[in-house]
């Protein structure tokens, strides 16, 4: 397939693999896209798995809504509910990076019979998220979200000097040059997927305001986090297993940073590739 709809918006998807072969969702989280994913889907196909990509809502040209409140983790969850089903699944293993994980974790709350596995990568649960915020110097590392909080200046910071600035922001966060500058130049070239990227972190004070708690994890779960991590705290992916109450484990990555699907393909697809043989996607009741 190369596209479906959901809530009217259209969402392309790079769909690689056998049609027949058990199927993975990767979510791509900011400022990536569905091309960050490449090197782990090309071992994951390699080993006659299907893998869904999606551009996701805000990034894609015909799925940018104006407003924040149709970027709250609910509507985001849904979108990926929607791939699911344009592709005819019933189930599928669930594998996203950064906010992408943040989808991944409401999806499997929403919808845990749709979800074979979840493989969270340098994404906490949110509720750990929400304890080391008091408890550690997680606070500290997500300064960026009120900075995106504001209108307009976070577009002009990003896109500054050909995105040159944007990438300087990234590096810093661990992320190699050249595909910072990738990430900032495309935003330069296609403003409004950036206003459209922002859009998650402008609903987020949403969610909170409307009592959204994702609950405990009942289905199989993974957490891939590094420990070079700039963005995600030590005590925010240790406080991770409160908050799962089914089958887990924890892959703590020496010396790796945010950037996962960049710069440890192989590692990650070998993890991922060993968490969706355990939990086979025809392992649980039929719908």
């Amino acid at each position: 397939m190369r596209s479906f709809r959901a809530d009217g918006l259209e969402f392309p998807v790079t769909d690689t693999g056998p049609r027949n072969g058990t199927p993975v969702v990767l979510l791509h989280g900011f400022p990536a896209g569905p091309a960050c994913w490449s090197p782990v889907a090309r071992v994951l196909t390699a080993a006659g798995l299907r893998t869904l990509s999606p551009l996701q809502r805000g990034y894609a040209p015909g799925a940018r809504p104006g407003r924040a409140r149709d970027y709250r983790l609910p509507l985001l969850a849904g979108d990926v509910l929607a791939l699911l089903d344009a592709a005819g699944l019933d189930r599928a293993h669930i594998v996203g990076h950064d906010w992408g994980g943040a989808v991944a974790w409401a999806l499997a709350e929403r919808a845990p019979a749709r979800v074979a596995s979840l493989t969270a990568v340098s994404m906490p649960h949110p509720r750990a998220l929400g304890r080391a915020a008091l408890t550690s110097r997680q606070a500290l590392l997500s300064w960026y979200l009120l900075f995106f909080q504001l209108p307009r200046l976070p577009e002009a910071v990003v896109t500054h000097n050909q995105g040159r600035t944007g990438a300087r922001w990234l590096c810093r966060f661990g992320l190699d040059e050249a595909t910072a500058l990738g990430y900032a130049r495309r935003f330069v070239t296609d403003r409004p997927s950036l206003t459209g990227a922002l859009g998650w972190y402008r609903a987020l004070p949403l969610d909170l305001r409307s009592g959204l708690r994702t609950g405990p994890g009942t289905v199989p779960t993974m957490l891939v986090w590094g420990t070079a991590d700039a963005v995600i705290s030590a005590r925010s992916a240790w406080l991770t297993r409160r908050w799962v109450t089914g089958p887990y484990s924890f892959r703590p990555l020496a010396g790796a940073t945010h950037w996962l699907p960049e710069q440890n393909a192989d590692v990650l697809a070998e993890l991922i590739l060993q968490h969706t043989e355990a939990f086979p996607v025809g392992a649980a009741d039929p719908l």
